[in-house]
């Protein structure tokens, strides 16, 4: 892995010292793995209305905002209010507010007031609540649209029984295993899971 990510073009400065902020402060960004995937598939798909669930600091919308057409909006929410500020002020000095629209609050009171039409979802929130988000998601969607889904691994986690995880992560690695099974059987979408960064799940909506 150390080989393949040395092959790796970098980030903006301006990125590169998000992600140095945030990794000396114990935030969880994205992998450097998840985000060349991420720029791949900004790249290829061109969505133009893209909802990410779980801002953190912005790192990741800034990434889809910097790697989609210059006429997409990106619309984020984070919980977290020490999070927010943080979120806020970054997306506004990386020269991207129009671009990226910061929504606070719980993603769980948030989504259900959101119009669907969607032609990108970027999950990367409370693991506990993927199955929630996965429903919200195939409402929100457009058809065609893609789903990304990170962390789904849950640093190996998802391998073992629930006997051998600790008990304070059980319900984290009951609601993701049913996250899984439920995107990999369901006939709305055609899925694949990805042992990329911790773990990636992209799922394309049936027209």
């Amino acid at each position: 892995m150390a080989y393949i990510n040395s092959l790796d073009m970098g980030n903006t400065p301006f990125l590169s010292e998000i992600e140095k902020k945030a990794i000396e402060s114990y935030v969880p960004i994205i992998k450097k793995e998840t985000q060349r995937l991420l720029k791949f598939l900004l790249a290829e798909r061109k969505p133009r209305k893209i909802l990410e669930i779980g801002a953190a600091v912005g790192f990741s919308a800034i990434i889809m905002a910097e790697n989609s057409p210059e006429d997409a909006h990106i619309t984020t929410i984070e919980n977290y209010e020490k999070r927010i500020a943080i979120a806020r002020d970054n997306i506004k000095k990386s020269g991207y507010d129009e671009k990226i629209t910061l929504l606070e609050g719980n993603a769980e009171d948030i989504l259900p007031g959101l119009e669907p039409g969607y032609d990108m979802i970027f999950i990367d929130a409370a693991k506990a609540q993927y199955p929630y988000y996965l429903e919200e998601a195939r409402r929100l969607m457009t058809g065609d649209a893609l789903l990304m889904a990170d962390n789904c691994l849950q640093e190996g986690d998802i391998f073992e029984s629930k006997f051998v995880v600790t008990r304070r992560d059980r319900t984290i690695h009951k609601r993701m295993r049913e996250f899984l099974y439920n995107i990999s059987h369901d006939g709305d979408f055609r899925s694949v899971i990805l042992p990329v960064g911790d773990g990636v799940t992209l799922a394309v909506k049936e027209r």
